[in-house]
């Protein structure tokens, strides 16, 4: 008895075909109604519809379906068993026939309960892309082994739920074509090479056949080179610098300079690294490094101080530090104890090389935008508002700057040194009415001290002179210094009748109290006597030998055995 099958003459279907399986369709139903062959005799069999828990009780083909018999060996196969849903992607063969989506409307049309007996079933051509839809079916003999009669042929179907989508097959030894990320220049190809004409298609490469790779461009290869050699020598200079920033020797000039005179500021409170700076910026030294290298290397570097100075351009640090170090490099105005502020603005117009009385007329102008602070602004009948506050110390001066900018660092100074000493407070507790009161007292005790040992001691007779309790001078100062000021001289003698009629506001022998305002600028001891006076007792005081010898009285009788004294060293 001649099986049913894929065909007759064709090979058995073994279980290694690719449709066994999950995805084969051997020795499941046939078409519903199909017939079988029974050694050539049609024979119709009963057929038998079974539902399946799965349907849609509407009819559709699915799982469940239609079973028919048919003798296999003289076996009967339950075509529902293992059955797949038809119109999936898998589309199995029998007898030359295949089984594509169109089964489940041929099913929807003719019912589920097949084609009706002796009615043939129509034949669909065969899929020319299925690779075994024009194979002949194998058959199979009552005498071969069934491999389909066994349950675990037929695995149960699995609910529509857990249905899962076919993977797609994995591809072996598969090799990416240009377009799928390898370029035809390392696949072994020239770059610009198209497929060959012998080849079948870009897909298949020759490198794995017979034919031989192709050389690579050498053009290609040339640039490569180039760019590593390039990479090679831009990380070689790199490396270089780094080299040279972190171990090498800073760049320095060589000399003492070229002979280009420049003039340089260094700011209060400068360090090595902004002083390089500006040495750099000047043209006076190579490079920062070397001239912190210089002064680290130099034990008397802490001696260069805040200031002007003339260097050269392209020195080398070393000679720059030295230079620095030197007077002769020092552009230094010195600015002594007790001057007043109109010899200042002499000395300066002479420093910057200007006209005379320059450096007075911006003071005058512009003594508001000099920086003093705001107890010392807008006293009334004050001749000089910088009077006492152009400190007296020693200053880098030099042609080239403006009078305002050397105005301005004596008054900051001047304003630093008063803030230090706390004038503020300690004005009012020595029963005066503010700083500027304190700073005009140190300027007499400045101005009428002729030694540093007279300055305490003077300090208390302004005070004791001050007193509502002075009977003695009845609050006057008469002091000698305050009438040279207002007339602008340094006299020793004043005779009584001009003191006594000049009503000038700085005329102590005519007004009582203090002055308008300071008569000078005084120095660091001054302003730390006026602060910490004797108590003594001194209410007198007399130059005896008209130049530095100074003695003190506490009466009036006193007094006059020292103008005694005065007048015979004098010849008066």
């Amino acid at each position: 008895m001649t099986e049913y099958g894929r065909g007759q003459g064709s090979e058995p279907w073994h279980p290694e075909d690719p449709l066994y399986g999950d995805g084969g369709w051997g020795g499941q139903q046939a078409h519903a109604g199909q017939q079988p062959f029974d050694g050539g005799q049609p024979q119709h069999q009963p057929q038998h519809q079974q539902h399946s828990d799965w349907g849609d009780g509407g009819g559709q083909a699915g799982y469940g379906q239609a079973q028919q018999q048919y003798p296999h060996g003289g076996q009967q196969y339950d075509g529902g068993q293992g059955q797949q849903q038809y119109g999936q992607q898998h589309d199995p063969q029998y007898g030359g026939q295949q089984y594509p989506a169109r089964q489940q409307q041929d099913q929807q049309q003719y019912g589920t309960e097949g084609w009706p007996a002796g009615q043939q079933q129509p034949v669909y051509p065969a899929d020319p892309a299925d690779p075994y839809a024009q194979q002949a079916a194998a058959s199979y003999g009552t005498d071969q082994p069934d491999h389909y009669g066994t349950p675990e042929a037929y695995p149960p179907p699995e609910p529509p739920s857990r249905r899962r989508t076919e993977p797609e097959p994995e591809k072996t030894d598969w090799d990416p074509g240009p377009d799928q990320g390898e370029h035809a220049f390392f696949a072994g190809g020239d770059g610009d090479d198209g497929a060959d004409d012998d080849a079948p298609g870009r897909g298949d490469r020759r490198n794995r056949g017979g034919k031989p790779k192709k050389r690579r461009n050498g053009c290609a290869c040339l640039v490569v080179c180039l760019v590593l050699g390039g990479g090679v020598a831009g990380v070689g200079y790199f490396g270089y610098q780094f080299y040279q920033d972190r171990f090498g020797a800073a760049p320095d000039y060589a000399g003492d300079g070229n002979g280009t005179q420049v003039t340089i500021t260094v700011p209060k409170g400068a360090g090595g690294s902004t002083i390089g700076q500006e040495l750099k910026r000047k043209g006076v030294v190579k490079s920062v490094d070397a001239f912190v290298a210089a002064l680290q290397s130099n034990p008397n570097a802490k001696g260069i101080q805040d200031g002007v100075y003339t260097l050269q351009k392209e020195m080398s640090a070393e000679s720059a530090v030295k230079l620095m170090l030197s007077p002769e490099s020092r552009n230094t105005l010195i600015i002594a104890e007790g001057k007043r502020s109109a010899a200042v603005y002499e000395l300066i117009d002479e420093r910057l090389e200007v006209d005379k009385g320059t450096t007075a007329k911006v003071a005058k102008s512009k003594w508001k935008d000099l920086g003093l602070p705001d107890w010392a602004m807008n006293h009334a009948d004050v001749k000089d508002p910088l009077e006492g506050f152009l400190y007296p110390s020693s200053y880098s001066v030099a042609k080239g700057q403006k009078p305002e900018a050397v105005l301005k660092e004596m008054v900051a100074r001047a304003t630093d040194k008063y803030e230090e000493l706390g004038f503020e407070k300690k004005s009012k507790q020595l029963g005066l009415d503010g700083p500027w009161q304190l700073v005009t007292v140190a300027s007499l005790v400045q101005a009428e001290g002729k030694t540093h040992e007279d300055f305490r001691k003077m300090a208390e007779v302004i005070y004791n002179r001050l007193e509502p309790t002075n009977y003695e001078t009845n609050q006057k100062l008469q002091f000698d210094s305050t009438f040279n000021y207002l007339m602008g001289q340094s006299e020793i003698h004043i005779s009584e009748s001009e003191i006594n009629s000049n009503p000038d506001p700085y005329n102590t022998y005519y007004h009582k109290g203090l002055p308008p305002g300071p008569i000078g600028n005084p120095g660091a001891e001054a302003l730390e006597a006026a602060l910490k006076p004797t108590d003594d007792g001194w209410i007198y005081f007399v130059a005896t030998d008209g130049v530095s010898n100074t003695e003190f009285a506490k009466t009036n009788a006193e007094f006059e055995k020292l103008k005694d004294k005065f007048n015979a060293s004098t010849g008066d």
